[in-house]
């Protein structure tokens, strides 16, 4: 597979990692696309890794490489600057930043792309389990889904969470957000992809209710979340490890995008 990532942060470099070590999915070439004027670094900086890397400054050049799969995780911006032009040219894409689909101008103008070019939008489950089922429950009448997120203060910075609280001094559990997975996601871009992927998968954006809370007493990142249907009822809770010099991502993030990446190569995808 010839694999073209969009952006070179934490998860991208973590990824790469993952993509370099025994028993990785075949990936045998990788193009990244990172910001004007940085491709130089970021291919000095990919060559460390076990794979043949290049970096390119726009979306013409990425696709012009004629990737078989592009992973984007650049954040909001990202998905709208260059996913739309993948799409178009018929590449499927991974995008991680679900919450981006939030916006529904962004989210309308992304699925016409993919149809306009034949490609897919892949949305990978991310942080969160339950999703196959919550999908397959939504198809059988309403859901209704409340979302919990519990991350440890530090989680929360540079967040609208520091206008409600001293983050640094916080001792106790505090809820600070409740409200839709729209508004999470729109409000909390790095911290609230997994409400808006429940939300795609089950009740919607706008009837899936969140509540965000910062735990000084947090393991790591924590999704827990209730859903009732005319099928079937169930709840689930997952203590997430933090990425390495990330915590507003929690790494089970990067292994759900490795995941994607190996069923498109499987024989048996799981």
């Amino acid at each position: 597979m010839h694999l073209g990532v969009i952006g070179y942060g934490n998860i991208a470099q973590t990824l790469l990692e993952l993509l370099s070590q025994p028993g990785a999915p075949a990936v045998t070439r990788v193009t990244l696309l990172v910001r004007p004027g940085k491709a130089t670094a970021a291919a000095e900086a990919a060559g460390g890794f076990a794979l043949p890397i290049a970096a390119v400054e726009t979306a013409e050049a990425l696709i012009a490489g004629a990737p078989d799969l592009v992973v984007e995780c650049a954040g909001h911006a990202g998905v709208t600057a260059h996913v739309p032009a993948v799409l178009r040219a018929g590449i499927d894409t991974v995008v991680v930043s679900i919450g981006a689909m939030s916006d529904d101008a962004l989210a309308t103008e992304l699925k016409a792309a993919a149809q306009a070019g034949g490609a897919r939008i892949v949305l990978p489950a991310g942080a969160v389990g339950g999703i196959d089922l919550l999908a397959s429950l939504s198809a059988s009448g309403p859901v209704e889904v409340t979302y919990r997120g519990i991350k440890p203060p530090k989680a929360w910075a540079g967040t609208p969470a520091e206008e409600v609280t001293d983050l640094e001094t916080l001792n106790h559990a505090l809820v600070f957000f409740e409200g839709t997975a729209r508004e999470a996601a729109s409000q909390f871009p790095k911290n609230a992809n997994v409400a808006a992927t429940l939300a795609l998968a089950g009740a919607g954006l706008d009837a899936t209710r969140v509540e965000l809370i910062a735990d000084p007493a947090a393991p790591g990142n924590i999704h827990a979340y209730e859903v009732r249907s005319n099928v079937a009822n169930y709840s689930m809770k997952i203590e997430n490890l933090p990425s390495k010099g990330n915590a507003k991502t929690s790494v089970s993030t990067i292994y759900s995008v490795l995941r994607e990446i190996r069923n498109r190569l499987a024989v048996v995808a799981i």
